[in-house]
């Protein structure tokens, strides 16, 4: 599903850039209402888990989001399993959450559609 999020490209974050505040995050969850907000070292963290039938999938679509994380200069933590990966999004500079991550977390989500919508890949 595309969103006016997608569509965005993430700026340059600084370290005095303003945090999103609560009422922005709200705003903004609309359009990625799948993630949640979970707070880890005292930071908020936009985070999902996408599941997958097998590893070799999960690998793929973990490539596919650190290749558009390099491309766009924002990195996640991704943590690969069997049958399931899970992505973090925070702006380390501000440790906390910036438009950039609710951007990445949208377009990370259309990632996942699309490859949900190729057939499996034979090994």
């Amino acid at each position: 599903m595309e969103t006016t999020l997608t569509k965005e490209r993430c700026v340059a974050c600084r370290k005095d850039a303003p945090r999103l505040t609560d009422d922005e995050i709200a705003g903004l969850r609309h359009e990625v209402p799948e993630w949640k907000v979970v707070e880890r070292e005292g930071m908020p963290i936009l985070e999902r888990a996408f599941p997958f039938p097998d590893f070799a999938g999960a690998l793929r679509f973990g490539q596919r989001v650190g290749e558009l994380a390099e491309a766009q200069g924002h990195h996640p933590a991704i943590l690969t399993e069997w049958g399931k990966v899970t992505v973090s999004w925070w702006t380390h500079k501000i440790r906390g959450l910036h438009r950039n991550d609710f951007v990445m977390a949208a377009k990370t989500d259309a990632i996942y559609e699309a490859q949900a919508d190729q057939p499996p890949q034979k090994e």
